[in-house]
């Protein structure tokens, strides 16, 4: 069995990002990529659906390291993928990586200092240090609500996570199920190829139009090389996303007024606001922003509308409504989210142990309580997901770093105070119990978290287990903070 120094889980954006740092800061480590696809992407690869594209700039969902130059800063699928996979061939990292090799587990033995790392289609590995950047949804397969009569529809069914190559919808009626990000990109892009289409949605979601091609960027681009250009357009917009989401926190009746009012404007005279009204606050979930406004151009020119009401049903050809409304269908898409899955479903043990995940805390947002050698990647909900994955790794590299000059063979997050149960309380090499007021790792209240969430890691009180979404405050704790506070090392 091969042994190497690291394994990161994962060839998608995260995953890549990660490689380089460590490819970068440790040259000398051997190290191993495993992804279960035949492809680098990640969900940019996964994800094929009509319009599917970015939801934040490129400009922070792109590498600190590698300048963002295309020109829109919300951009495809296709030019994200592309940038991901020319990313790691320029970081050496595309040879290191093993492609249709999905990891299903993996055990630390403290006896002998390393992880057996378990991957379907090939050969098992061991390792010292282990990174998962696998994400948190399940790629088998989306969410789909239960719909009754779904069975009975007589067209196609069709779930975005796995688009169908060369569906024709032109001349075609089509219903997407949904009011998040991947309903509103598909609408516009679905009427814009000759579909007449209906976005229905149980309960609406805050919509804001942003351009696609950021000006800041192609003036400083004009002025300044690459690289500089890049760091300063990337610190602009890192500030003002920030700004707008403390904003919106504070004062979510004046930002609700102001996401109205800027759809009121797009929109036709008379168009019913309450589609975009939605009773919670701006940032309860996560706020979908439409490149230059096309799902409201969409809706004005008449190719699209949206509906905002429940089915009771779905019957042959089409579907039902508690108003009494039938909407007729040939397509019906369920743009109805995602199914949560920490750490890839990777199973842990530690010492024989089974980890169960959602009883472990998680430290500085990247590492589980009494886990070794272990770090996991998850990103902003808030803000682009590149900009806490880059962090992440950037504690990874240190961390290594530590543990080279000290010879320590591993290092272990210790519980907060509020987890540490009396000795007698808690059986010899358990965890213990987390309390039942924990919260979880990420407090989003969108529906595959609301789903979900019992699945995370819980957050402590304060300190380093205190998870935030926030850029500035992670700059902090993790690009320089402590390599000592709450790690044992061994």
């Amino acid at each position: 069995m091969r042994t190497v120094d690291v394994v990161v889980v994962g060839a998608g954006l995260a995953g890549v990002g990660m490689a380089a740092r460590l490819r970068r800061a440790h040259p000398e480590l051997d190290l191993v990529v495993l992804e279960g696809r035949s492809a680098i992407g990640g969900t940019w690869d996964l994800f094929r659906y009509p319009g599917v594209r970015s939801d934040s700039d490129m400009h922070t969902l792109g590498y600190p390291f590698r300048p963002w130059t295309d020109e829109r800063s919300i951009a495809p699928a296709g030019v994200i993928r592309d940038y991901v996979r020319d990313t790691a061939e320029e970081e050496g990292v595309l040879p290191l990586v093993r492609f249709g090799q999905r990891v299903t587990g993996a055990a630390w033995s403290s006896t002998a200092g390393r992880w057996r790392v378990e991957v379907s289609g090939g050969e098992p590995l061991e390792c010292r240090f282990l990174v998962l950047c696998t994400g948190y949804y399940r790629y088998e397969a989306g969410y789909t609500p239960e719909l009754p009569g779904l069975d009975d529809f007589a067209g196609r069914v069709v779930h975005p996570q796995h688009w169908p190559e060369g569906l024709d919808v032109s001349g075609r009626q089509v219903v997407v199920v949904g009011s998040g990000a991947t309903a509103v990109t598909l609408v516009p892009a679905l009427a814009e190829a000759g579909a007449r289409v209906t976005m229905l949605q149980r309960s609406p979601s805050y919509v804001s139009a942003v351009p696609s091609r950021d000006a800041f960027a192609r003036r400083v681009g004009r002025m300044l090389p690459p690289p500089a250009a890049h760091r300063i357009v990337r610190a602009k917009n890192v500030a003002v996303s920030t700004a707008i989401y403390r904003f919106a926190r504070l004062r979510p009746a004046s930002m609700r007024s102001i996401l109205l009012r800027r759809a009121a404007a797009a929109l036709p005279a008379g168009f019913d606001l309450g589609h975009f009204s939605p009773r919670y606050d701006p940032w309860d979930e996560r706020l979908c922003a439409v490149p230059d406004g096309d799902l409201f151009t969409a809706l004005s020119g008449g190719r699209a509308e949206v509906v905002t009401d429940r089915i009771v049903r779905v019957v042959p050809d089409g579907v039902e409504l508690a108003s009494g409304r039938m909407l007729g269908a040939d397509v019906l898409v369920t743009a109805t989210g995602l199914v949560l899955q920490p750490l890839g479903g990777i199973r842990l043990t530690v010492d024989g142990d089974p980890v169960d995940v959602s009883t472990r805390y998680a430290y500085r947002g990247m590492m589980l309580s009494g886990v070794p050698n272990l770090a996991f990647t998850i990103g902003y909900v808030n803000a682009s997901w590149t900009l806490k994955t880059d962090l992440v790794a950037r504690y990874v590299t240190r961390l290594l770093t530590r543990l080279a000059r000290t010879g320590a063979a591993s290092v272990t997050p210790q519980p907060p105070p509020e987890a540490r149960a009396p000795a007698s309380a808690t059986p010899e090499g358990a965890p213990a119990p987390v309390p039942a007021e924990a919260e979880p790792m990420l407090g989003f209240a969108s529906g595959y978290f609301r789903r979900g969430t019992h699945l995370l890691p819980r957050r402590g009180r304060r300190g380093p287990w205190r998870v935030h979404q926030d850029y500035f405050r992670d700059v902090l704790s993790l690009a320089h903070g402590s390599l000592r506070r709450s790690l044992r090392y061994r």
